[in-house]
């Protein structure tokens, strides 16, 4: 299929809208790294088929809301790492969760002809905006740690659907991590729980809220004589900085406040509220869940300022990039009526036990070895979907071993 004869007039356009979204707010941070994984320049022309010619090169951008942070961070060590194996140009644009620049980052990196880009954070309203993009250019789009909601907004999920472009979303089960989570402080003894939230809306966020709801009501439901509550949420945003004021808040209001769940937002805004609740003196009675792993949780689970934690799922983005991949190189047949849903299992530790083997396998090392990531590229959409699933500190440890 010939790309659209309307993307250099939308090429003109996403440039229009970068420069006055610069103009009206802190421009956003953009850093292309070439098949080594370092800074370089983009540098390839832009194709004019879907398709890619044998030997041409690949060019993939990444709309995220921090290539910095704990998670963000973590995402981009995968996913240099595939853009190496497979030689591919990789470019990122750090948006912050800002919708404005959500928005206008698809356009930047159309701008910057890639072929394909994968996005998170991202709303539902805003995958409007990027897929209405992504199908003037002729530009494939997959959503990370995100999936637009069919039941709340079955108009958009339809776009997605019939879009050409949208190839689908890599997402994990967010009420049943809220739930789980809620458990683990459930089973220690806590009963006052207060919660932190990062962006209202983020339907991440809800279907982790809904999780917690539901872990309380049902534990409420069975031990009636030994009820627990949960706060209503205090929004830190993303950074440290708003979850240190939010954890804050959360004590001033509840003396008898025993647990704390800073609900993600990246990793900053747990790392905040922790260092609130140590500077109150308060480690020791307050426990703390979330979900994001910390570069030093095992050290946390050790020293009682993390009671446990759901994540380790950095490969998510991974899946959405060969997603993007196999569709620029003409392997997935029927974009256009379909919706790829790629969902990801999470990893729990709640000990310093529970860490060790993931921190052999997945922070000392990648989940994915070069060789391996070849073989993915080469998948079904299907395989792809059974390679996610299984993937945990047992798989991983398993391959290491052959």
């Amino acid at each position: 299929m010939k790309r659209k004869w309307t993307k250099r007039w939308a090429v003109l356009m996403a440039l229009l809208m970068v420069f006055f979204t610069a103009c009206g707010s802190q421009p956003s941070n953009t850093e292309t790294s070439g098949a080594d994984g370092e800074a370089s320049s983009a540098g390839t022309e832009s194709n004019t088929e879907t398709g890619v010619e044998d030997g041409e090169k690949i060019k993939i951008g990444v709309s995220i809301w921090s290539s910095t942070d704990v998670l963000g961070s973590q995402s981009k060590r995968m996913l240099d790492a595939a853009a190496e194996a497979l030689g591919v140009e990789i470019q990122y644009v750090d948006q912050g969760h800002v919708s404005e620049k959500v928005t206008a980052s698809v356009d930047q990196l159309i701008a910057a002809d890639c072929q394909g880009i994968i996005i998170c954070n991202s709303s539902d309203t805003e995958m409007t905006s990027a897929i209405k993009s992504a199908n003037n250019a002729g530009v494939y789009l997959a959503q990370f740690y995100r999936i637009i909601n069919q039941e709340t907004n079955p108009d958009i999920f339809k776009m997605a659907t019939e879009s050409p472009y949208y190839v689908g979303a890599v997402h994990e089960n967010e009420p049943e991590n809220g739930e789980k989570l809620v458990n683990i402080l459930l089973e220690k003894g806590d009963r006052n729980i207060g919660l932190i939230g990062w962006e209202q809306g983020d339907a991440t966020w809800l279907g982790r809220w809904e999780g917690y709801k539901a872990g309380i009501e049902k534990w409420n439901e069975a031990h009636a004589d030994d009820p627990a509550t949960l706060s209503e949420p205090q929004y830190a945003g993303t950074s440290s900085e708003g979850g240190s004021k939010a954890a804050e808040a959360l004590m001033a209001a509840d003396p008898e406040l025993d647990a704390i769940i800073p609900a993600g937002g990246g990793g900053d805004p747990l790392q905040g509220a922790i260092a609130a609740i140590e500077r109150a003196g308060k480690t020791d009675q307050i426990d703390v869940v979330s979900t994001d792993f910390l570069p030093d949780l095992g050290e946390r689970l050790a020293n009682g300022s993390m009671a446990g934690e759901s994540g380790g799922h950095y490969a998510d983005p991974l899946y959405a990039f060969m997603l993007v991949y196999n569709a620029i190189k003409g392997n997935i047949a029927d974009v256009e009526g379909n919706f790829i849903d790629i969902q990801f299992p999470y990893l729990y530790v709640a000990s310093p036990d529970d860490y060790t083997d993931y921190n052999t396998y997945f922070v000392d090392q990648l989940p994915y070895t070069a060789d391996e990531l070849k073989e993915m590229a080469g998948l079904s959409v299907d395989e792809l979907s059974q390679w996610a699933a299984k993937l945990s500190v047992e798989d991983a440890k398993a391959r290491a071993a052959k």
